[in-house]
């Protein structure tokens, strides 16, 4: 395995864009740089894979990111197909969907897609070999997602008979995760193991 160019890299190369030495703020490091050029213009090694997480992550987080809106009341209606399968509304205002921590569930939700996003972001190409518990870590946290999904959409169906949209777009965001995060674990999980 390894890396090449992408047809359309994004951005132009970490060296280029390096800051002036001294200055407020973070230093970078070759590491640093290797992650930046690998993320945004290299291809290969499961980084298409990661790029779909991150994609789905930020469908997911920006679908919570509404719902979390309503629920603390900075918007004041929910827009929803007109179908009768539909309230998010009266699903998202129920008293379940702040009894985790006595909080918004779709902010919590948006909290946990941020972790995704990082873990889908973290480490350059050849992480699977260099730290193989970054692609475990994120498949766990897929599953989890995925799980979780699952659950909430069975809890909507049976404690309310409908169904909020923007919550079902996130459930099928992450259980859409799930086959992409796969192969690299499986090459970390080898590499663990000595095979």
């Amino acid at each position: 395995m390894g890396t090449y160019q992408r047809a359309r890299p994004a951005g132009p190369p970490a060296a280029a864009a390096r800051g002036r030495p001294g200055g407020i703020g973070r230093a970078t490091s070759p590491e640093a740089e290797r992650v930046s050029d690998d993320l945004r213009r290299h291809a290969g090694e499961f980084l298409d894979e990661r790029r779909r997480v991150a994609r789905l992550s930020l469908v997911a987080a920006g679908a919570m990111g509404v719902v979390a809106a309503y629920q603390v009341g900075v918007l004041r209606r929910l827009p929803e197909p007109p179908l009768r399968l539909f309230d998010a509304e009266r699903v998202d205002a129920s008293g379940e969907a702040y009894q985790l921590f006595k909080t918004p569930d779709a902010a919590l939700g948006l909290a946990g897609y941020a972790v995704t996003l990082a873990l889908a972001g973290a480490g350059s190409a050849d992480r699977w070999r260099q730290r193989p518990w970054l692609p475990l870590a994120l498949a766990a946290k897929v599953a989890a997602d995925a799980a979780g999904g699952v659950y909430l959409t069975a809890e909507q169906a049976s404690k309310h008979g409908r169904f909020c949209s923007w919550c079902l777009a996130a459930s099928a965001a992450s259980v859409a995760m799930v086959p992409h995060v796969l192969p690299e674990a499986r090459a970390a999980a080898a590499c663990l193991l000595g095979r």
